[in-house]
C-alpha cells in the first residue's frame, strides 16, 4: 500500500491535481493528529525539510526555551483528501519531527516506532500488523455537539434497516478505498451504534500511519452524515466497549516465521517466545495499549474484553488468541488494546516485548483452552494466570517498574507520559460523579 514518491513526483502531482493546500501531519504523545497547513507555494521549502514549528505547544514535546522544531515529510505518505473540494484540493504528508541540529526528536512517537522496527530489522525480521478498529456512531445535538444517543437496536453482523449507520459506514469504506486502503471487511459490532472496519495487513509503520488516517477519515465522513464517530473505549454503561485488536506476525526472507507445520498447533518456537515476551511485559505495556481512565471501564469481565494474561488457539477469553489461519497467515492477536491508544507507541511496545521474548527465549505458560471468565479465582491462581492492571494508575505504576517498556519509549517520552497520566488519574479521582450523588446524597 505504501507508495514510492520523489520530490519531483510530489511537485508534479500538486500541479497536475490542482492541489492548493497541504497539511503536514504529525502526532503528539497521546496519538492526536496535529498539523501545519501550507499553500502549494511553500511546498519546495517543505520538501527541503525547512518547515519549522513551535514544539513547546505540543503535549509531551519540548520546553519553551527549546521550542524550534522541524517537520521532515515522509513523501510516501502523500495523499489527496477525497472529501475536500475538487478545485483547490487539499492533500497531506505525514511528517517526522526533528531538532534544529538535524537529529530526530527522541519524543516523536513515529520515531519511537521506527527505532523498534530497526531493532527487528537488525535481527532479520519484518514486523507486519493488521488492526481491527471498532468505533461508535452517535447522534449530535442541535448545536452539532456529540451525544451518546442512538436510535438503533442492531447487534453483531446485523444489517439495515436495523443498522442505521450502514450508509455512513459504506461511505467510510468507499472513501478509504479512494485513499488506497484495501478494506477486508466492515460490519456492525455487538453494541447498538458500534461498528468495525478492518483493513489489510501491512508493515508496522505503514499500519500505524493508516490507523491515524483511518480515524481522521471515519470522523470526517461521520460528520457529513450528521453523526459523531468516537474511538472512546467505553462511551456507554451496560454495553460492550470498543477494542482495537492487534494481529501481528514476523517474517524473515519473505517467509512467516511464526508458522511451523510440524508443531501440534502449527506454531514455531519463535512464535511461542514472542507470546512469552508479550505476556512477560503486558502489565507494563497496558498504560500504552489502554491509555485512558475510561479504557479500564471496558476491561471488566462480562463484556468480552480480555483481562487475564493467558493465550489460546481455541477461545477468545484470554488476552492473546491464535487465529485459525496458518502458513503465510499465521499470526498472534493481542485483544486488549483499544482505539484510543497511540498506534505508534502501541506497536512499538508490542514489537519490542515480543523481540525480548525471542532473544531471551521466554517460554509462555501453557495454553488455556477454557473460558477464563468462568474459572474460580483459586483455579486461575493454580494455572498461574494473572490479570492486567485494573485502573490507569495501576497501569502507570507497572509501566514505571518495566525497564524494557520505558526503554522503548525513551527517557524523554516515558517521563512526560507517566507525569501526564498521573495527572489525568488525580484529576479523575477528585471528581464527584453523578453515580456518587445518586448513591449517597439521600443516604448520608
Amino acid at each position: 500500500m505504501r507508495k514510492n514518491y520523489s520530490k519531483k513526483d510530489i511537485m508534479e502531482l500538486v500541479k497536475d491535481e490542482d492541489v492548493e493546500f497541504i497539511r503536514l501531519q504529525f502526532t503528539d504523545m497521546f496519538g492526536s493528529f496535529k498539523n501545519v497547513a501550507i499553500t502549494s507555494s511553500q511546498l519546495e521549502k517543505v520538501l527541503n525539510n525547512e518547515c519549522m514549528f513551535d514544539g513547546s505547544s505540543i503535549e509531551g514535546f519540548v520546553r519553551i526555551e527549546e521550542s524550534d522544531m522541524y517537520l521532515h515529510p515522509d513523501l510516501n505518505t502523500w495523499e489527496i483528501f477525497p472529501w475536500r473540494p475538487q478545485q483547490g484540493k487539499v492533500a497531506r504528508l505525514i511528517c517526522d519531527v526533528y531538532r534544529p541540529n538535524g537529529m530526530p526528536f527522541e519524543g516523536d512517537p513515529r520515531y519511537i516506532l521506527k527505532r523498534a522496527i530497526k531493532e527487528a530489522e537488525n535481527l532479520g525480521y519484518r514486523f507486519e500488523v493488521g488492526p481491527e478498529c471498532e468505533f461508535f456512531l452517535f447522534h449530535t445535538d442541535e448545536n452539532g455537539m456529540p451525544t451518546t444517543l442512538t436510535h438503533e437496536k442492531a447487534g453483531y453482523f446485523d444489517l439495515g434497516p436495523l443498522d442505521l449507520g450502514e450508509n455512513a459506514r459504506r461511505d467510510m469504506v468507499l472513501t478509504l478505498e479512494d485513499m488506497g486502503f484495501i478494506v477486508e471487511a466492515s460490519h456492525h459490532e455487538v453494541a447498538p451504534a458500534q461498528h468495525e472496519i478492518d483493513f489489510q495487513y501491512d508493515e508496522a509503520l505503514a499500519t500505524a500511519d493508516n490507523i491515524m488516517t483511518f480515524k481522521l477519515a471515519v470522523k470526517t465522513i461521520a460528520k457529513r452524515h450528521g453523526l459523531h464517530a468516537t474511538f472512546m473505549p467505553k462511551p456507554r454503561f451496560g454495553v460492550n466497549g470498543s477494542g482495537m485488536h492487534i494481529n501481528m506476525s514476523l517474517s524473515k526472507d519473505g517467509k512467516n516465521i511464526f508458522n511451523d507445520p510440524e508443531d501440534e498447533l502449527g506454531l514455531s518456537k519463535t512464535a511461542y517466545y514472542f507470546i512469552g515476551g508479550i505476556m512477560k511485559h503486558m502489565k507494563g505495556m497496558t498504560a500504552i495499549t489502554n491509555p485512558l481512565v475510561n479504557s479500564y471501564k471496558r476491561l471488566v469481565p462480562g463484556y468480552e474484553a480480555p483481562v487475564y494474561i493467558a493465550w489460546s488457539s481455541t477461545n477468545r477469553s484470554p488476552l492473546i488468541r491464535i487465529p485459525a489461519s496458518r502458513g503465510a497467515g499465521t499470526r498472534i492477536e493481542l485483544r486488549c488494546p483499544d482505539p484510543s491508544a497511540n498506534p505508534y507507541l502501541a506497536l512499538a511496545v508490542c514489537l519490542r516485548a515480543g523481540l525480548d521474548g525471542i532473544v531471551n527465549q521466554t517460554e509462555p505458560l501453557a495454553s488455556v483452552d477454557l473460558n477464563i471468565f468462568a474459572l474460580p479465582e483459586e483455579e486461575r491462581k493454580k494455572l498461574g494466570i494473572e490479570a492486567i492492571p485494573g485502573t490507569l494508575i495501576e497501569a502507570v505504576n507497572e509501566l514505571e517498574k518495566d525497564e524494557l517498556i520505558r526503554d522503548v519509549l525513551g527517557r524523554h517520552l516515558s517521563t512526560k507520559y507517566i507525569e501526564a497520566k498521573r495527572k489525568e488519574w488525580a484529576n479523575y479521582a477528585s471528581q464527584v460523579t453523578d453515580w456518587e450523588v445518586n448513591q449517597y446524597l439521600n443516604q448520608y
